[in-house]
């Protein structure tokens, strides 16, 4: 018999909510998306729906009518407004080629194509084929794309088809499982923008911290079988758990404490027959009592270490007028590169700028033109964007990690696996039946068989869920090699790398700072908006551009600055909570909160830190706006 994923779980979904479905792998998140959306009913309970209410759900699996072009499918959005199109044709005909002008069937026809036209006009059928092409470019398409078939595409390139049906439909309630997960930056700063605006319901399941905060209103959290709703985007919503579940280990420390002294009574009266009825009258208020529950927590997390192998030679990569097609698609062109050991950089950019190509050129996956030379004792780790798919099917977790050790780790799998969230039963699933999530963890176990010094990593996060991305951005900053890291995860990247390098256009350009910066530099929220103005500069104007180019060691210089303000506001961040979580203790019981050795001293110490952390904070701004 299965167990249950959640069960008696209430909740009620109002008009403008935009709910954050958080939880661990396996929690039963797109379960619940399922039954939302009525794919598959639930083994108990009742669901509610308002009348002719609307659902768009984004699935995980999606298939489509092959023949059809990008647009064609796209158009699927709008059904009733192609029928319509259909009719109209059909009656046009019939009105060219007809004379019985003065029939009832004549009149007939005029008639129905009146309210044919009113009623798509009513629909927008006017604007659809704008609409369209505007959120197709929003999801990163390109209008050279729009005739090509989608069976040309790949399936994350196919999920971003499939969104745009959804963002076109007039749908009351929008389910979107995952939808960050195949986007580039660009394209999830839109989204966000999108899903912000947008008039109806909207549930959605993401394991991206910062598109969360920046889209939900509200959050739903599936842990241990139970929800945990909450009026808050979900960081806040963090800080809130916290503070509630504090304030019920409080509460259910004083009942128990109640309930002991009443215990103590009970024991001592129950003994004399002159205070057995008092020992009665206490044991049915111990039995009145309801006791205090305190939310549990999935404490389940994953225990990662990468281990540098030996330490390589200064220079890590070394390339020269290195260039790669696909056909007739030019993807990177004379492109140079220099990466030096102990670097933490990430690469940035829309899909197909060659981000991945690139990488698997610098592993030997692929040729190439030009000239590429890994440096001495350079051994890569390589975690390739679909390496989770290439998991043989039939085999078991166990059989998988065995087959990829050696004679000198083969001991150490089973133990390897526990810390990776496989454990007793765990290691006999087959690799079919993992779910997206345990098929990236088990990549990672077995990435970590093989000895490196310079980790690639394509798109790692995917499927992760928040609590396994945590860990996993903790390991990669005690890394001590080289990192490459190919993301599309903001959250993920901010304080992982110092440098970024930007694809795009077939070339690369290189940001010497933290992904904050180049977005910062980029005004991404706006980029769309900005590459489609063609700016014409005068020679003044050219001329104050280059005055303010900064020189490399300015760069270097500001990129240190930057770096510096992200810590302190980090250190702020972190300070205030404390504060705050100090505060909330001495409204709850001042007395015993006070009464700890040191307390005011430890308390002030704190506030003096953090005005003495806001002042470096000022001066260190202030550095940074000498660069602008």
């Amino acid at each position: 018999m299965g167990s249950d994923l959640f069960s008696g779980i209430t909740f009620k979904l109002n008009k403008g909510d935009r709910i954050g479905l958080i939880g661990k792998n396996g929690a039963g998140k797109s379960t619940l998306l399922k039954v939302l959306s009525k794919d598959i009913e639930s083994s108990g309970g009742t669901m509610a729906f308002d009348k002719d209410i609307q659902i768009g759900f984004l699935r995980q699996d999606i298939d489509f009518v092959q023949g059809r072009t990008i647009l064609e499918e796209a158009y699927q959005a709008f059904e009733e407004i192609k029928e319509i199109e259909l009719k109209l044709d059909a009656i046009n005909e019939q009105l060219a080629t007809r004379t019985d002008y003065e029939s009832e069937i004549y009149s007939q026809l005029i008639i129905d194509l009146t309210d044919l036209t009113e009623r798509y006009e009513l629909l927008g059928g006017y604007n659809y084929k704008g609409d369209t092409e505007k959120i197709l470019q929003g999801l990163g398409f390109q209008r050279e794309d729009f005739d090509k078939l989608t069976d040309t595409f790949s399936g994350g390139w196919r999920m971003r088809i499939e969104l745009a049906k959804l963002l076109l439909q007039n749908n009351d309630i929008l389910l979107l499982d995952e939808p960050t997960n195949h986007l580039d930056i660009e394209s999830i700063i839109w989204l966000e923008n999108f899903l912000k605006s947008y008039a109806g319901a909207i549930v959605l399941v993401s394991h991206d911290k910062m598109f969360l905060d920046n889209v939900t209103n509200r959050t739903i959290e599936i842990s241990l079988g139970q929800i945990y709703d909450y009026k808050k985007p979900y960081s806040q919503f963090l800080l809130l758990r916290g503070e509630i579940k504090e304030k019920q280990l409080q509460a259910q420390k004083n009942q128990e404490k109640e309930i002991k002294q009443k215990q103590l009574l009970i024991n001592k009266f129950k003994a004399k027959a002159s205070k057995a009825s008092m020992a009665q009258s206490l044991m049915k208020q111990l039995d009145k009592v309801e006791l205090i529950e305190v939310d549990q927590d999935d404490n389940a997390a994953m225990n990662v270490r990468f281990a540098i192998s030996k330490e390589p030679g200064k220079i890590v990569v070394e390339a020269e007028k290195i260039s790669k097609s696909y056909g007739d698609n030019h993807v990177l062109e004379n492109v140079d590169l220099l990466i030096e050991r102990n670097s933490k950089i990430a690469f940035v950019g829309q899909n197909g700028q060659g981000k991945s190509t690139l990488a698997k050129m610098m592993v030997g996956e692929i040729p190439f033109e030009g000239y590429l030379k890994l440096g001495h004792n350079v051994e890569i780790g390589y975690f390739a964007q679909n390496q989770s798919e290439h998991l043989p099917p039939e085999k078991t977790v166990l059989e998988i990690m065995e087959d990829a050790a050696t004679d000198g780790n083969r001991m150490r799998v089973r133990d390897m696996l526990g810390s990776f969230l496989f454990g007793g039963d765990a290691v006999d699933k087959k690799a079919k039946v993992l779910s997206g999530g345990e098929r990236n963890r088990l990549a990672l176990c077995k990435l970590l068989l093989s000895p490196f010094n310079v980790l690639i990593m394509d798109e790692p996060t995917n499927h992760l869920d928040i609590a396994s991305k945590n860990v996993l951005k903790e390991a990669l900053k005690q890394f001590n090699g080289t990192l490459i890291l190919v993301s599309h995860d903001r959250d993920f990247l901010q304080g992982l790398t110092s440098t970024v390098f930007g694809f795009k256009d077939k070339v690369i350009k290189e940001y010497l700072g933290d992904i904050e910066y180049f977005l910062e530099q980029h005004k991404m929220e706006n980029l769309r908006e900005a590459e489609k103005r063609t700016v014409v500069k005068t020679k003044k104007d050219t001329s104050k551009d280059e005055a303010h180019q900064l020189s490399r060691d300015q760069e270097k210089e500001l990129r240190k600055l930057i770096n510096k303000r992200s810590k302190i506001e980090t250190q702020i961040s972190d300070l205030e909570t404390a504060i705050t979580k100090i505060d909330l203790a001495m409204a709850e019981n001042y007395d015993e909160v006070s009464s700890q050795p040191n307390f005011f001293e430890n308390y002030k110490a704190k506030k003096v830190q953090l005005e003495s952390l806001m002042s470096d904070w000022e001066i260190v701004e202030e550095e940074v706006e000498k660069f602008s």
